[in-house]
């Protein structure tokens, strides 16, 4: 083969990190965290429809430092799934391609998600469910 001075192919590594990148990229890993935490969901739906006994390990293993954090990983993922899924809907609809409008988006799609998150966590702290 001749050695001729071709561009690389574009990769991340070539590419400026930009949020919009990052939106993508986040979407994608918050589907497969859904995926997995769902079945830390169904394990809770399981376990009360096997007994009080069933569902009380359960609350000891989710109420342990690790499965709060799980837990609260999954419901990010969740709020960040749909916040950047809707907007995803208003793109498909031909709204928000305007690079300014693209960035704005991205960043709400963040901070709602961040701000939905905080929101139920407060509530589920402050009426005792996560104990």
């Amino acid at each position: 083969m001749a050695d001729t001075q071709r561009p690389l192919s574009p990769h991340m590594g070539i590419y400026k990190w930009q949020v919009q990148m990052v939106t993508s990229i986040v979407h994608r890993a918050t589907g497969i965290a859904l995926s997995v935490g769902t079945l830390l969901v169904l394990w809770g739906v399981f376990s009360l429809a096997s007994g009080e006994d069933s569902y009380n390990q359960f609350k000891i293993c989710m109420g342990s430092p690790i499965g709060m954090i799980l837990m609260l990983g999954w419901s990010w993922s969740l709020f960040y799934h749909l916040c950047n899924g809707i907007r995803h809907l208003f793109q498909d609809g031909g709204m928000g391609y305007a690079i300014p409008q693209f960035i704005r988006s991205s960043w709400a799609s963040i901070i709602g998600s961040v701000v939905l998150t905080i929101i139920v966590w407060a509530y589920v702290l402050t009426a005792g469910g996560a104990a």
